[in-house]
């Protein structure tokens, strides 16, 4: 692993807490050893060659250009690896890291949860059949007494332009946006003028192996295709600080989740 926070240092410095503030995510940049990520990696790959559940497929999502069904050509193709938490040792590892967990603590400012309902995935993004993903917000089918969450994404490998990357706006997490901007499915509408103006600002977030963002769960973001010919894998996990709890008998209750710091 790399270096360790010092336990009597703050985890970020004012000055990033006021850009999380300001813009709502974070790089970090060689967060995690090559070793580390190629562990994962080689343990993602395992899983999507044995296709072991729980899995999401491109033909479930329905997005622009995925496959019609599972029946369909490409319909196999993996979205996400869903159960990151419990699929090995490596990932939960990974998810209770104390440089992780103790950034999130400082930016919540209480003790931290690990949502197990949201993201704790491997995401996969494929060549021709994995898909664009549009602007939206995180939150939007999440269900919590405050929409004040953050994922951390960890790139395994190369996210450029070329392969999908990560797209932000900066500051969008503490825009009001009115419903008629959204479609059914919470994206930002393209055709509405308003959005359009608002795409100008995205930013592309290229990351590297063992970089990481942190992100506000009301931060639009998107992702284009993967153009290239190789997969492309980024582990994300949700937190949430611990008085923030999901509204009961929602989909962010049904799993639990796991206290990281006290």
């Amino acid at each position: 692993m790399g270096n360790t926070t010092n336990a009597t240092e703050p985890a970020l410095s004012a000055a990033q807490v006021a850009q999380f503030e300001k813009d709502g995510y974070l790089v970090f940049r060689n967060m995690l050893d090559t070793a580390s990520c190629e562990r994962m990696l080689k343990v993602a790959k395992r899983q999507l060659q044995e296709a072991q559940q729980p899995l999401e497929y491109e033909a479930e999502l329905g997005y622009a250009g995925a496959p019609a069904s599972l029946e369909a050509e490409g319909g196999r193709t993996v979205r996400r690896l869903r159960g990151a938490y419990d699929r090995d040792d490596c990932f939960r590892a990974w998810a209770e890291d104390p440089r992780v967990v103790g950034k999130v603590h400082q930016l919540f400012g209480e003790p931290v949860c690990l949502t197990l309902a949201h993201h704790n995935c491997v995401m996969t993004k494929h060549p021709q059949y994995g898909t664009a993903t549009g602007w939206h917000r995180d939150i939007r089918y999440w269900s919590f007494t405050q929409p004040d969450l953050v994922c951390v994404w960890l790139a395994l490998g190369d996210e450029v332009t070329s392969n999908g990357s990560l797209r932000f706006i900066p500051g969008s997490h503490r825009l009001t946006i009115a419903p008629d901007r959204l479609d059914e499915l919470l994206f930002l509408r393209p055709e509405h003028p308003e959005n359009q103006a608002l795409f100008q600002q995205g930013t592309a977030v290229e990351l590297h192996q063992g970089d990481v963002v942190f992100f506000h769960s009301l931060l639009f973001h998107a992702a284009g295709v993967n153009t290239s010919d190789k997969v492309k894998t980024s582990v994300a996990f949700a937190y949430h600080g611990c008085s923030n709890q999901p509204l009961p008998g929602t989909r962010s209750a049904a799993s639990g989740d796991v206290r990281v710091s006290d």
